[in-house]
């Protein structure tokens, strides 16, 4: 645990020092005061995150982390576990809506295999960080093993750092892919915020009403068999989460310990959060939650956090495309900042208090 731990420790509070000029400076921009809402505070956010007053948002990734789960032995999805890989491979020949949407956004897809249930053919575009080959069924005993647990955190902490040291990341953002993840984020956050199972567990890909009544039939035996202790997130990992779910999750705190703004994708991303946020509570100053997902339990685990979604698209597909669409935002509210003309630089004249 000592590459976890180095990193929690480097999770600074932020400090609001930069606050006021940067307010002063959008007050000051060719608009009534506040128009521009959340930009204006996302605008603010990312100078405090990063301790720049003009900071840049050039060099942009989505890390999307790919895992199996045991669990899909229960039923509780619509598609094969074969889906995993295959759209692995769809990921990084760059067919998938993530790599349309991040080109859009002019950002990178790092693409991780975190514990894909085979071994996938090598290629220039894939990162493997495999913990083991998918994980075991939640539903009759522990998904994994503490030390992995611990080792899913530590790979996606040394994915982020890798890639930062290399090009000095402006803004990461998450993504996921792994048939039956929403099961085993369902339990994570249900354990987290003590709430009952069945308002935390959504369709996920679609499944009917029978197979969601199994699906959150599964999830509870999970919880009852498993028991995970609430204040250990490690614990909880293990117990009932994913090899991805941990990966991203150290994204989350690595890129918290760099002071790099990240923004979090839907439900899977949601769960991750939950784990690094637990694990070190000052990461939800470091995180921007791009939308809200129509996974039920989405809302609740972005309001046990505190965290504000940016919009409401009715996304439930995952991979980071809500992150990629998120990331345009971050920039056009930086960019307000850095390339609006003030009242002084166009010659126009500012908002009187005389009273008439």
């Amino acid at each position: 645990m000592r590459e976890l731990n180095k990193t929690i420790r480097g999770i600074e509070k932020i400090g609001h020092y930069l606050t006021a000029r940067t307010q002063k400076r959008l007050d000051s921009l060719t608009k009534p005061r506040g128009s521009l809402g959340r930009l204006e505070e996302l605008a603010k956010q990312v100078v405090e995150i990063t301790g720049d007053e003009n900071p840049p948002i050039k060099n942009k990734v989505i890390f999307t982390m790919a895992g199996d789960h045991g669990v899909t032995e229960e039923g509780i999805s619509a598609y094969p576990k074969e889906v995993t890989p295959q759209m692995v491979y769809n990921f990084i020949r760059g067919g998938a809506g993530i790599n349309v949407l991040a080109r859009h956004a002019g950002a990178r897809v790092v693409v991780v295999d975190m514990g894909v249930a085979c071994d996938l053919e090598g290629h220039p575009g894939l990162v493997v960080k495999k913990v083991g080959y998918g994980t075991k069924n939640m539903a009759k005993g522990p998904a994994m093993t503490k030390e992995e647990a611990v080792k899913s955190l530590e790979n996606g902490i040394e994915v982020f750092k890798e890639g930062f040291f290399a090009e000095c990341i402006d803004i990461a953002g998450t993504g996921d892919m792994g048939i039956g993840n929403t099961t085993a984020s369902s339990a994570i956050a249900s354990v987290i915020t003590g709430k009952p199972v069945k308002e935390m567990t959504g369709r996920g890909t679609g499944i009917d009403d029978k197979a969601l009544s199994n699906k959150i039939r599964v999830i509870k035996k999970a919880i009852n068999i498993n028991r995970p202790d609430t204040g250990d997130a490690i614990d909880v990992l293990s117990k009932v989460g994913g090899f991805e779910i941990g990966g991203l999750a150290g994204v989350i705190l690595a890129a918290a310990s760099r002071r790099v703004p990240v923004v979090i994708d839907g439900f899977i991303s949601g769960a991750a959060a939950l784990i690094a946020y637990r694990l070190e509570p000052k990461v939800k100053e470091y995180m921007i939650a791009a939308h809200c997902s129509v996974e039920r339990g989405h809302r609740i685990i972005l309001d046990y956090m505190g965290l504000k979604p940016l919009f409401d698209f009715d996304l439930r597909l995952g991979e980071g495309t809500g992150a990629a669409l998120g990331i345009n935002v971050v920039e056009a509210a930086v960019k307000i900042l850095a390339e609006m003309a003030t009242f002084k630089d166009a010659g126009v004249s500012e908002k009187t208090d005389k009273k008439r």
